[in-house]
C-alpha cells in the first residue's frame, strides 16, 4: 500500500522521547521518527550505519573525536562502529532516522531506552 506521511502531524501523534516509531519502509531499512529531550547513552553499532535528519530543534551528535551541532533541515551520517551519544539542545528535537531494520536504538549496549519492539505509526 502507498501512503504519504504528514511529519508534523506523525511527530504530534506521539509524546514520548528516545523511542523511535516506523514510518515507512525502503528495502531492507525503515523511515523512523523520534523525539529526543536531554542526553542518550553512549553506543555504537557494529554493522549499521545511521541517518540522523532534524526535522525541529537542534541536535547535538556527540562523538569522541569531537561534537557536531545538528539544526533544522540538516543531516548526518554515521558509520557502523562509530561510539556516539545524540543530544537535544534547549528542549525537544524532532528527527527523522533512516537506518536498517535490524538495529537496536542502543546499539551495543542494553540500557532502559533500549525499544526492540517499534510502533508503526
Amino acid at each position: 500500500m502507498i501512503r504519504k506521511v504528514n511529519l508534523a502531524d506523525a511527530f504530534a501523534s506521539f509524546s514520548d522521547h528516545w523511542s523511535p516509531k516506523i514510518a515507512g519502509d525502503i528495502n531492507d531499512a525503515q523511515v523512523k521518527l523520534a523525539k529526543f529531550e536531554g542526553k542518550f547513552d553512549w553506543h555504537h553499532h557494529d554493522e549499521e550505519d545511521e541517518l540522523f535528519l532534524v526535522v525541529k530543534g537542534t541536535m547535538r551528535m556527540g562523538l569522541r573525536t569531537g561534537d557536531i551541532d545538528v539544526g533544522e533541515g540538516e543531516l548526518i551520517i554515521i558509520p557502523k562502529g562509530v561510539e556516539h551519544s545524540p543530544e537535544a539542545l534547549g528542549g525537544e528535537c524532532h528527527v527523522l532516522l533512516l537506518e536498517p531494520k535490524s538495529i537496536l536504538n542502543t546499539g551495543n549496549v542494553i540500557t532502559e531506552r533500549t525499544v526492540d519492539d517499534l510502533e508503526r505509526l
